[in-house]
């Protein structure tokens, strides 16, 4: 059975309450929700881990090297535009990555231009709501086979 890692990063939590008009109104729950149903629908072991802590992101992803994960899908939030730490997590283990995230960072500050993860991530999926995340199970799926 293939597997797959959700990696989320600060403040996805809190999706459908914080910044609604960015964000969207979906919440964490139904994107977790979506998750399982994916997994169900398409017999693949898909787990979601979410933290506010860089350190806690890293040691997900180094965990994934060591449980042989398929693939990691990853929305690092506002730690995109900052952690070199987790860019190296990333390459150290050589799995195959895709970055997503639910808001189009291209039409927001400048500072959120810089994408440290996208530096590793074979794809990126910006401005796509909660189905940023089906769409790069699907890409993963497309990869790795079934």
């Amino acid at each position: 059975m293939k597997s797959f890692l959700v990696i989320n990063g600060p403040n996805i939590n809190m999706l459908g309450i914080r910044e609604p008009q960015i964000y969207g109104q979906q919440s964490y729950s139904a994107l977790l929700d979506s998750l399982e149903e994916y997994a169900s629908d398409h017999s693949v072991k898909v787990e979601e881990r979410q933290s506010n802590h860089e350190g806690d992101l890293v040691d997900y992803i180094q965990q994934a090297y060591f449980d042989h994960v398929d693939g990691i899908v990853i929305n690092p939030g506002a730690y995109t535009h900052t952690s070199i730490a987790i860019l190296d997590a990333l390459k150290a283990t050589g799995i195959p990555t895709v970055e997503v995230h639910v808001s189009d960072v291209k039409k927001r500050e400048e500072f959120r231009q810089i994408s440290y993860v996208g530096l590793y991530a074979e794809k990126t999926i910006i401005g796509h709501g909660i189905q940023g995340y089906i769409e790069a199970l699907d890409y993963l799926m497309g990869k790795v086979g079934q």
